[in-house]
C-alpha cells in the first residue's frame, strides 16, 4: 500500500474527491469522453511536443538539490556537501548524484520567484501561471485558474485513441480545469505500477473476461442503455447518443495502443531497473510510455516535501534517492530513444525552502528563491539559468516569475499564452497575465 504524504497543512493525499469546478478524481473513460465532446475544436494540431511534469508537492529545498552554497555558515548550508556535474564548472548537492550524471541534457532555473509562501498558494501558481486571488491555505483544493495539464487537453483534444492529460497517482490540488469543465481534467492512473497486480481503471479488462465474454456484456449493456437514450434525447446535442460515448469507451479499453501503454511488464527488467523498482520510478516509466502512444501532458505527483523536521535525514534516504534514480534514468531514456526533442520535462515544486535550517532540522516555506529542472524539447542542455544570492535567500540574477515560467511552458507546447479565454459567466480571462518567454529555454 502506498504511504500517505501530508503538508504541514494537515492535508492528506487521500483527502479530496473533487478538482476545482466540475473536475473530479476518478473520472471514467465513457464520462469522459461524453464530457470532451463539449470542448471546442482542437487548434495547435501542427505541435506534437509532449510534456512530462514531475510535482515534488510540499516545495523541495533548493539548497538540497541544484542551487547548494558550501560556502555559506553552516546553519544555511546544511548537512550536505557538493559534487561535480556532468558540466564543468556547475555543482548540485551530493544527495543526487544521478541527476549531476545528466547535468549536460537539463537546464536549472534557479531564479523563479514569488511572494505566496502558502502551500495552496505556491501550488496554483506554479501548477496555472495565475497567483490565487485570494490567500489559499490550510489545505484547500480548488483551482481559480485552469491547470497547465488541463489548458493542454482544452487545446488538443484526444489525440491517437488516448486522453490527452493524465496524472498518476493522484491530481495536486490545483492540476484541475476550473471553467474549462469536467471534461478536461486529467484521467488519474492511480496504484503502483511496481505491484505485479498493477490494474489500470477502466482500462485493463478483468483477466476472466475474455474477448467473446466481453461483447457478450457490451449487448446486455446495449439493451440497459435504452434508459439513457431518453435523457439523451433532451440533451442540448440529441445526435449524441451514450451509446457514441461508450462505444468510445470500450474502443479505448481493447486498443491495442492503450493496451500497450500500460504493459509496463513488456519492458526489459534491464529498463526497470533503470527507473528503480519502487512506485515512483515506475511511474516515471509509465509516464514515458504514455507520451510515446499520444498523451500530450502526463503529470507525476510525488508529494513528501514539506520538511519542517528532519530535512537531511529524510534527503539521505530512499525518498530522495528513488527522484535522483528515476528522474535522471528517465532523462537519458528519453535522449537514447530519440523522443527528446519531442518530449519536454520539467520538475518542481511550489517554492523553495528557508536559507537558515531551524532548530528541528528542518527548513521552512520560502517563495522567495527555488529550482526549477526542464529538459527536452529544444531545451538546451548544460546550462544555469538565472541565480540567487551567496547564501540562496534571494533569486538575484535573471529573476524570474511564474508567468515567465507559464509562458515558456505553453509556447514550447504550441499554445499561445495570452489568448483570452471566457468563464461560463462570460467574463474574459487572460490565460497568463503578462509574463515573456524565457529566451534560454528556445535558443
Amino acid at each position: 500500500m502506498s504511504r500517505k504524504t501530508f503538508n504541514c497543512q494537515g492535508v492528506s493525499r487521500r483527502d479530496f474527491i473533487q478538482l476545482g469546478l466540475g473536475g473530479t478524481l476518478g473520472l471514467g473513460l465513457a464520462d469522459g469522453l461524453r464530457l470532451q465532446a463539449a470542448s471546442k475544436t482542437p487548434s495547435s494540431q501542427a505541435n506534437d511536443t509532449r510534456c512530462i511534469l514531475v510535482w515534488l508537492d510540499g516545495g523541495p529545498s533548493h539548497y538540497e538539490t541544484f542551487d547548494p552554497k558550501p560556502n555559506a555558515p553552516a546553519d544555511i548550508r546544511g548537512d550536505f556537501g557538493t559534487l561535480p556535474t556532468s558540466v564543468p564548472g556547475v555543482h548540485f548537492s551530493e544527495a543526487v548524484p544521478h541527476l549531476a550524471k545528466v547535468m549536460d541534457k537539463v537546464s536549472i532555473i534557479r531564479s523563479i520567484c514569488h511572494k505566496d509562501p502558502n502551500h495552496g498558494g505556491g501550488n496554483h501558481y506554479m501548477m496555472t501561471g495565475a497567483p490565487t486571488p485570494v490567500p489559499v491555505s490550510c489545505g484547500a483544493f480548488v483551482t481559480f485558474h485552469p491547470s497547465f495539464g488541463s489548458m493542454i487537453s482544452y487545446d488538443r483534444g484526444i489525440r491517437e485513441g488516448l486522453p490527452a492529460y493524465m496524472s498518476l497517482p493522484r491530481v495536486s490540488r490545483s492540476g484541475g480545469p476550473n471553467f474549462l469543465g469536467g471534461q478536461h481534467a486529467p484521467f488519474v492512473v492511480d496504484g503502483d505500477p511496481n505491484q505485479k497486480s498493477f490494474r489500470v481503471r477502466d482500462v485493463v479488462l478483468p483477466a476472466s473476461i475474455s474477448e467473446g465474454r466481453a461483447e457478450n456484456r457490451r449487448q446486455l449493456r446495449a439493451s440497459l442503455d435504452n434508459m439513457l437514450r431518453m435523457q439523451d434525447a433532451l440533451a442540448e446535442d440529441p445526435a449524441v447518443t451514450f451509446d457514441q460515448f461508450y462505444q468510445q469507451g470500450t474502443q479505448l479499453v481493447t486498443s491495442p495502443e492503450a493496451q500497450k501503454a500500460f504493459q509496463i511488464g513488456d519492458e526489459s527488467e534491464s529498463t526497470r531497473d533503470r527507473y528503480g523498482r519502487n512506485d515512483l520510478g515506475q511511474r516515471l516509466l509509465m509516464a514515458r510510455r504514455l507520451t510515446e502512444v499520444g498523451v500530450s501532458f502526463v503529470t507525476v505527483y510525488y508529494g513528501g516535501w514539506d520538511n519542517h523536521t528532519n530535512l537531511f535525514k529524510a534527503y539521505k534516504g530512499s525518498f530522495m534517492s528513488k527522484l535522483d534514480q528515476g528522474l535522471a534514468a528517465l532523462i537519458s531514456d528519453l535522449h537514447e530513444r530519440g523522443s527528446a526533442e519531442k518530449t519536454m520535462v520539467i520538475c518542481l515544486g511550489e517554492f523553495g525552502r528557508t536559507p537558515k535550517v531551524n532548530k528541528d532540522a528542518g527548513r521552512d516555506h520560502w517563495p522567495h528563491a527555488m529550482s526549477v529542472l526542464m529538459a527536452g524539447a529544444g531545451i538546451p542542455g548544460g546550462q544555469i539559468i538565472g541565480a540567487t544570492d551567496a547564501k540562496g535567500f534571494y533569486a538575484a540574477d535573471n529573476v524570474l516569475s511564474p508567468e515567465d515560467f507559464a509562458v515558456s511552458l505553453y509556447q514550447k507546447m504550441g499554445i499561445q499564452p495570452h489568448q483570452t479565454l471566457y468563464q461560463t459567466s462570460g467574463r474574459p480571462v487572460r490565460l497568463v497575465n503578462g509574463g515573456k518567454r524565457i529566451d534560454e529555454l528556445f535558443a
